[in-house]
């Protein structure tokens, strides 16, 4: 059952949105070889509780942390631990807060230090199919044409969308219908509604679109190893378009 939210439910998605994207941002000035993803996750544990908020990840299902960070040819869900970053990885950072019983989610992939023109265009092309997809998300399209829009745009850049994990509703759970594929035809899905609230995220890789996941039981990787990134921004529907609540 798609759940429409309220203007105030919304406004409440707003600040736990608006922290998400604090979060990221400060994250990003932190990110250089050598830092350990348990220490980004330290940072980031600490900021959301300065703020009021809850980390949403830690103790979901079981997961042992308050971020999600994948690198290279991990696709989403990679476990903070003593790694350490080195320069010319890609570096994808997923995390959610909550906020007064209301979820906000988002996430962006970083360079690290100098990376080659192959994984920079996999950043821009991945971030540029996140925005594609928010621009058709609008009252009275077809859900279809957020996934379509994200599909055409990411393929014709020569690189592949993930098919067998999806983007969201969201609102007091993280995860509510419906779900948004990263593909498929412009003609199915639900209509969206005002009052919608959505979890785009286009997880793209240079090579095949297969994944698999790693003895871990949580780390998901390319099946050939390609890099892969991931950009997410939770956006309310609107008649006018789409409002982006993570920034």
């Amino acid at each position: 059952m798609i759940i429409i939210k309220t203007d105030a439910q919304i406004s409440l998605m707003r600040k736990a949105g608006k922290v998400v994207a604090e979060t990221l941002r400060m994250i990003g000035e932190n990110l250089k070889p050598g830092i350990t993803t348990s220490e980004i996750d330290r940072l980031a544990e600490e900021y959301i509780l300065s703020q009021g908020c809850q980390p949403a990840f830690k103790g979901y299902h079981g997961f042992p942390a308050s971020t999600c960070i994948s690198i290279d040819d991990e696709v989403v869900h990679g476990i903070p631990g003593k790694r350490m970053l080195v320069e010319g990885q890609i570096v994808s950072v997923d995390l959610g807060v909550i906020y007064n019983g209301y979820y906000g989610d988002s996430a962006a992939t970083f360079p690290i230090g100098k990376i080659s023109p192959e994984k920079m265009k996999l950043l821009e092309v991945t971030r540029r199919s996140l925005e594609a997809g928010i621009s058709e998300a609008r009252a009275g399209n077809k859900l279809g044409k957020v996934s379509n829009a994200v599909q055409i745009l990411a393929e014709s850049a020569g690189f592949s969308v993930v098919r067998d994990l999806v983007g969201h509703g969201i609102g007091r759970a993280m995860h509510e219908d419906p779900q948004i594929p990263n593909y498929g035809s412009p003609e199915e899905g639900p209509v969206m509604e005002k009052g919608m609230v959505l979890a785009i995220e286009p997880m793209v890789n240079m090579g095949d679109y297969k994944v698999q996941t790693k003895a871990d039981g949580w780390t998901i990787v390319t099946v050939d190893g390609a890099p892969s990134a991931h950009f997410e921004h939770t956006v309310a529907v609107t008649e006018n378009g789409a409002d982006i609540l993570t920034i």
